[in-house]
């Protein structure tokens, strides 16, 4: 990072400097030029203004000894000591990142009554688990997790920490990354590392536009959070490799100004994210009617009908049912979209499925490059006769 300087004496006419920015950060102050909230460092003022009247001056990096922070954290994530399958995938991606900078894979588990599942682990490739059992850590309570994750980081100096995208998860690791003034980059849909340990980290942005590379070269751990069924789990393995870590803090780290005086259960609800089989309602549906057509054709199937975030916004479905960044990551053994354009912000959420069924009359709609097989066609032609040809085959 660095700022842009104003050095008044070399500004010939103020009003026409004001005029090269495009975003309105400039402002003639009593005959003093000064640059506001709104500038967005694109440095058009210094590279197009009178010479030296605006220069950008870098600020001081303070570099980081990196050979000081060794192997990929996972934290874990649970429910009274049952695991989140998110933990598994991430651990999955951790061994991948691991091998390509030859360091350990670490996981964090904090609790109470979770030391018997923490050999379970051991089973897919960790090779420590830091285990944190204390009575203060049976609800989640922000303040003792955050101290728990401080105290394991600072013990431990893991160079990249790896978080699911839960509700839990959602609210720990921006309070971690605050506390050692490091980048969180959330939701990635991708991971890779370099060799000097820089944790590359994927994920679409400017509305699913792009998808960007995001570093944080210059400080540790780092961090990014990465939703269910985006990354591959590991097979569980018949032996268990590594070891068990027991660890303790002061108790008077794990005070909390939030008292748990009850907790009501969730009653668990089947949703897209567990479907086997989905068919995508997308723009190309004419009115809210006509997802009846896709519900008809996901009874058949036996699957549940999604859909994309404009029929979301429309009112036509349940927020619940979008597919995307935005709304569920889901990984079925079969996806249908009928008329999906396929934006990024929507394949991200949906590109890890077995097989991608893509349903669209533009022959250059995005979908066909992420789908296994498609039609290039009007929904309102294909789909009766599929649903037709399905019902035929069911009665044979």
């Amino acid at each position: 990072m660095g700022k842009l300087v104003i050095n008044q004496e070399k500004i010939l006419n103020i009003d026409e400097l004001i005029k090269i920015c495009p975003f309105g950060a400039m402002e003639n102050n009593q005959g003093r030029l000064e640059i506001n909230s709104a500038c967005k460092m694109c440095k058009l003022c210094v590279k197009k203004g009178p010479k030296g009247a605006v220069t950008f001056q870098e600020e001081n990096i303070k570099s980081i000894d990196k050979s000081k922070w060794k192997g990929i954290a996972v934290y874990v994530d649970h429910v009274e000591g049952n695991i989140h399958p998110v933990t598994f995938e991430l651990i999955g991606k951790a061994k991948e990142l691991s091998e390509k900078v030859n360091q350990p894979v670490f996981a964090l588990f904090m609790g109470y009554g979770i030391s018997g599942s923490a050999q379970e682990l051991l089973h897919y490739g960790v090779d420590e688990v830091f285990v944190y059992d204390d009575e203060n850590l049976k609800d989640f309570r922000i303040e003792p997790y955050t101290a728990v994750f401080e105290d394991f980081i600072n013990n431990v100096k893991p160079t990249a920490v790896l978080v699911g995208a839960t509700a839990i998860g959602r609210s720990l690791a921006p309070r971690v990354a605050a506390r050692f003034r490091t980048g969180l980059t959330a939701d990635c849909t991708i991971l890779d590392i370099k060799e000097n340990t820089d944790l590359v980290q994927i994920r679409p942005a400017f509305g699913g536009n792009i998808m960007a590379q995001i570093v944080t070269p210059n400080s540790r751990p780092q961090l990014a959070t990465v939703r269910y069924k985006v990354m591959n789990a590991p097979e569980r393995s018949g032996e268990a490799h590594g070891k068990v870590n027991h660890c303790t803090i002061k108790e008077e780290k794990l005070s909390s100004g939030i008292n748990v005086f009850k907790v009501i259960a969730k009653e668990k609800e089947s949703g897209i994210a567990d479907a086997e089989v989905i068919v995508v309602a997308g723009r190309g549906i004419k009115s809210q009617k006509d997802l009846a057509m896709a519900q008809e054709l996901a009874e058949i199937l036996g699957g549940q009908v999604a859909a994309t975030r404009p029929l979301i916004e429309a009112g036509w479905e349940d927020a619940k049912k979008q597919i995307g960044l935005s709304g569920r990551t889901v990984r079925p053994r079969l996806i249908i979209t009928l008329g999906v354009s396929g934006a990024v912000q929507f394949t991200a959420g949906m590109n890890n499925s077995d097989y991608i069924f893509a349903i669209n009359k533009d022959e250059k709609a995005p979908i066909f490059k992420v789908a296994h097989y498609g039609i290039v066609g009007d929904i309102y032609e294909i789909v009766p006769q599929l649903i037709e040809a399905l019902r035929a085959e069911r009665e044979e």
